[in-house]
């Protein structure tokens, strides 16, 4: 699809993107896999096995495994690398609650590591000073769509012999030195949700090269049952249902054809927009970490420094009065009234034993990301959909909203 066609197809007549974008492709994919009455895996569906091998292809990574949505992709990663009870496992303070409830539900113990003002992203020289005997993993984020300093989060897995997973939610098409991001772990998890730059209004995929752990996880995402053709009902583990459907798969593929063009789209206007807003006193785009050759740009982010004119609340009000979509991001996930009231409660307190909940408690501290969370301003990825014109008036929105 041409940039021109791309544009056309998602603005409204005020240059504001609208989402989804789809058309006669999704309808006719939708009413073939309707008529085909095969509308799962389970029943002799194949559209999940051919967005399974498309997408495995498109991120360079031997196994794909489609999933009901990101938290269940998720969910199977942690499965198959059999994180449980007495577990500990490294992750960012500055992510989507569903990075943190999959742990939860498996009653492994968080362990955030702080996070890098200037990327968004975690900050992995910290994670030395994280580590505890405990950590069986570490999770880090691609935070709207940037990598983070992969190097040198594999180089400390490696060093201290903990599983890689890679939760790429927002990060599709994203890559670290010309691999495609959640491909260089031992696996990677995207999400397919209906905010997302891949989307089919739910949806998770997990990619992995390592093909024990693909069928570990496969088995996991449907209650147990093995890959093997004849398997029936024999099972060779515990598992859930997390199968997506064949309308999920069907919808997927017909998106995937606009992807790239989409993504380029984003990208020139990311690197247009983050031009002029860095030359506005207190405003700093997130800086892309050097091996981040390709970022998805899910969200553009930038931090409005708390010295940059008027508050925060009054800079965002004033750019929704210019009909500038922006919010203000997330909040300290590692402080969340029921992640602390978990902490002290019966389960976790019968597992890990009251001197080492009460060690956790004093030891969650993240002051850089608490930060973060006061400065940080995100656009979504639909505004990247839109004009060069439609940039240079969020930039001239956010110069005039400083003022409020």
């Amino acid at each position: 699809m041409s940039r021109r066609a791309l544009m056309a197809s998602a603005m409204a007549p005020n240059e504001r993107p609208s989402w989804p974008v789809f058309g006669p492709l999704e309808e006719s994919s939708v009413l073939e896999a309707l008529r085909s009455g095969r509308w799962s895996r389970s029943s002799g569906g194949r559209k999940v096995l051919d967005f399974e091998e498309k997408y495995a292809a498109l991120t360079g990574a031997k196994y794909c495994l489609a999933t009901m949505n990101g938290t269940s992709a998720l969910i199977a990663a942690l499965n198959s690398i059999d994180v449980g009870p007495g577990d500990a496992v490294l992750l960012p303070p500055y992510t989507f609650v569903a990075t943190l409830n999959v742990l939860l539900m498996q009653h492994a113990l968080p362990i955030f590591v702080d996070s890098d003002i200037e990327t968004f992203q975690m900050d992995a020289t910290k994670l030395d000073t994280a580590y505890t005997q405990e950590c069986i993993a570490v999770m880090p984020v691609h935070l709207g769509g940037a990598a983070v300093d992969l190097d040198a989060v594999m180089n400390f897995a490696r060093r201290r012999n903990l599983k890689l997973v890679e939760d790429a939610c927002q990060a599709h098409l994203g890559e670290w030195k010309g691999r495609k991001v959640g491909s260089l772990g031992d696996c990677g998890c995207f999400s397919f949700q209906a905010s997302k730059n891949l989307n089919c209004g739910e949806g998770g995929a997990l990619i992995t090269n390592d093909e024990e752990l693909a069928n570990r996880a496969y088995a996991f995402h449907t209650n147990g049952r093995p890959k093997e053709v004849g398997s029936g009902l024999a099972y060779s583990r515990n598992g859930a249902n997390l199968r997506m459907t064949e309308f999920q798969a069907v919808i997927l593929l017909a998106q995937m054809t606009r992807l790239e063009a989409q993504s380029r789209v984003r990208e020139e206007n990311a690197r247009y927009l983050a031009g002029m807003l860095a030359k506005i006193p207190g405003v700093q785009p997130a800086r892309l970490h050097e091996g981040c050759t390709r970022n998805a740009w899910h969200l553009f982010m930038f931090r409005y420094l708390e010295d940059a004119g008027v508050p925060r609340a009054q800079f965002l009000k004033a750019l929704g009065g210019k009909g500038v979509s922006a919010s203000s991001g997330y909040t300290p996930l590692n402080k969340e009234p029921f992640l602390l009231k978990m902490m002290e409660g019966r389960h976790y307190t019968r597992i890990y034993g009251q001197k080492r909940m009460k060690q956790w408690l004093e030891q969650n501290e993240c002051p850089v990301n608490e930060r973060l969370c006061r400065e940080a301003v995100w656009l979504p990825q639909t505004v990247m959909l839109g004009s060069r014109s439609e940039m240079e008036r969020i930039a001239e929105a956010v110069a005039q909203a400083r003022k409020g």
